[in-house]
């Protein structure tokens, strides 16, 4: 497993966002990052967001949709979702380790 999270590269806190954006559908970058503020409370400049879909988009995560609107709509892909599943399953294994070594009973807090 570890050599798979390697062949990934670094997953940072907002390729998991916007991830977890798309795999509701596909969205244009404010439609995300207004999507993002609202499920995480995290707010997002464009410079950061559109960097991002970049780098994502040079793994293979996302694709762009094809349109001729101006605005430019992306849509996760199955490598994409791959990387979203393995990411938050790492994550919940993360979160009930921590649980467990702070004493807090799993769904208490």
């Amino acid at each position: 497993m570890a050599r798979r999270t390697q062949e990934l590269g670094r997953f940072t806190d907002v390729a998991l966002l916007v991830l977890i954006s798309l795999a509701e559908g596909q969205k244009h970058g404010y439609r995300m990052i207004g999507d993002i503020e609202e499920f995480s409370g995290t707010s997002l400049e464009p410079g950061t967001l559109y960097g991002a879909l970049m780098r994502m988009e040079e793994r293979g995560w996302i694709e762009p949709v094809e349109t001729t609107e101006r605005r430019k709509p992306y849509r996760i892909t199955e490598g994409g979702r791959d990387a979203l599943r393995e990411q938050l399953a790492t994550l919940r294994r993360i979160e009930q380790t921590g649980m467990r070594r702070a004493g807090v009973a799993w769904g208490t807090a």
